[in-house]
């Protein structure tokens, strides 16, 4: 099965291995800097799961699922999640 497209559903914008976000201490996070889409939202530093994300381009936020975008004929996010949890 291939792997999604990650971008902002909003502007397009793609992040690269270098990109980094913040488990913002400001909204009960840890203060963590890690690249978000490595672990799914999920904090490396404390397990906090970012149900949002913010776009390091357009400065908007996007439900962190939308940021996935799968080739066509293929499941997608919560649906594929759901296939492969089953017995």
């Amino acid at each position: 099965m291939s792997e999604p497209e990650i971008y902002c559903p909003l502007c397009t914008w793609r992040p690269v291995g270098s990109s980094r976000w913040l488990c913002s201490p400001r909204m009960g996070g840890c203060g963590t800097q890690w690249n978000t889409f490595w672990t799914g939202g999920i904090c490396p530093g404390c397990s906090y799961r970012w149900e949002i994300t913010v776009c390091l381009a357009c400065k908007q936020f996007s439900l962190h699922e939308d940021w996935y975008h799968w080739p066509e004929g293929q499941a997608k996010g919560r649906e594929r999640r759901l296939e492969t949890e089953q017995p």
